[in-house]
């Protein structure tokens, strides 16, 4: 018997991989002979450079770098050995680096990203998935650009910081010293986010007062946005301000479309990258799961996105998770064959998260038995 094992991480408690792991003990519990092949996943957020890493066979790399506010930090990359580079944006401009008392959406720049591009490069990088989500700032990727080379200028030449509060007087980009080595690259953003780059709907309306914005601020910044993206096309780059995505990450979204990136469902993504379909093609079940499950789910998460490839071969989906929301069962017929919850009975949290591991590999052991009965 072929069992696939392509869960997420579930929250604090285990990696993805970790989760695989454990999934493939319960499987062997009930199936000794069975074979498991473990997929650790992820949805483009946090935790898809570590999926991709563990389920590719790559490393981890250091890069010197800075936060959103310009203070030095350390970041990491994952980086197979096929050339794949995976990024997350939040591993340098993380709004969970800043405190919250600290925050100051103006004065963020997401500059330190350009690190960890530049070193994929140096490193012989030919695609980049750069997943999108969790910045501090919304400066429209105008730091990114300027750590790759551009220079934004005012009307009397002065070169302006890739700040909000400095691009109040942009001017117009130079795009010619842009690092030539992107041209060469594929760039795909892991990203769910549909947003447009400017208006109600946009970067600084929707999502800058997450990040800090007062009411005063978000046109301001809307209006910042507006002005990077007419430089950038007055300087040859394309027009993306209206492409789903381009709000995405304060406006990162627009500089990597700029770049010639495209905005991939971030589980298809993922699922493209480890080879899921492959894995999943002449297999007998799959088994895969997150933290929480509920109605939500189907709208892109990793189990969905699962079992949306599942489906393709006709393979049985179980959906497993730490809490079940009371709307779960709309996945059943959906996509799944089952959902079922990994916990035995009521129990706080801390002790949930603590007995995560062995609590997934006894509930998957009880889903094998069942499944075995069923298919005799």
């Amino acid at each position: 018997m072929k069992v696939v094992l392509a869960p997420d991480s579930f929250k604090e408690s285990m990696s993805a991989a970790e989760a695989a792991a454990a999934m493939a003990r319960g499987v062997r519990e009930v199936l000794p002979d069975a074979t498991c092949i473990e997929v650790p996943m992820a949805d483009g957020g946090e935790g898809t450079t570590e999926a991709l890493v563990d389920a590719l066979g790559g490393e981890w790399r250091s890069v010197s770098s800075v936060d959103a506010l310009g203070r030095r930090i350390t970041a990491r990359y994952g980086l197979t050995p096929d050339g794949l580079a995976v990024i997350e944006v939040a591993a340098t401009v993380g709004i969970g680096q800043i405190a919250p008392a600290e925050r100051d959406v103006m004065a963020a720049s997401s500059i330190g990203v350009a690190d960890l591009v530049r070193d994929a490069l140096d490193a012989g990088a030919t695609r980049l998935i750069v997943g999108l989500g969790g910045s501090a700032t919304t400066d429209g990727g105008a730091g990114l650009l300027a750590g790759l080379g551009a220079v934004w200028l005012a009307a009397d030449g002065a070169v302006l910081a890739p700040t909000p509060t400095a691009l109040a007087a942009l001017d117009r980009v130079e795009l010619s010293g842009l690092d030539p080595r992107l041209a060469g690259v594929t760039i795909d953003l892991a990203c769910d986010v549909t947003n447009p780059l400017l208006g109600p709907s946009g970067s600084a309306a929707v999502f800058g007062p997450q990040k800090g914005a007062t009411p005063e601020q978000v046109p301001v910044l809307d209006g910042m946005l507006a002005r990077i993206a007419d430089a950038l096309v007055a300087a040859g780059a394309p027009e993306v301000r209206e492409v789903p995505g381009a709000g995405a990450a304060g406006g990162l979204g627009a500089a990597l479309l700029s770049l010639g990136g495209r905005r991939r469902r971030g589980v298809e993504v993922v699922a493209e990258a480890a080879g899921l379909a492959a894995h999943v093609e002449g297999a007998d079940l799959v088994l895969t799961g997150e933290g929480s499950i509920d109605s939500q789910t189907l709208a892109g998460k990793t189990p969905a996105g699962v079992a949306e490839v599942a489906g393709r071969f006709g393979v049985p989906v179980i959906a497993f998770a730490g809490r079940l929301g009371d709307d779960a069962d709309v996945l059943v017929g959906n996509g799944f064959a089952a959902v079922v919850p990994i916990t035995t009975g009521p129990c706080d949290l801390p002790t949930a998260l603590a007995e995560g591991p062995a609590n997934l590999q006894r509930a998957v052991a009880t889903a094998m038995r069942l499944f075995s009965f069923c298919s005799c």
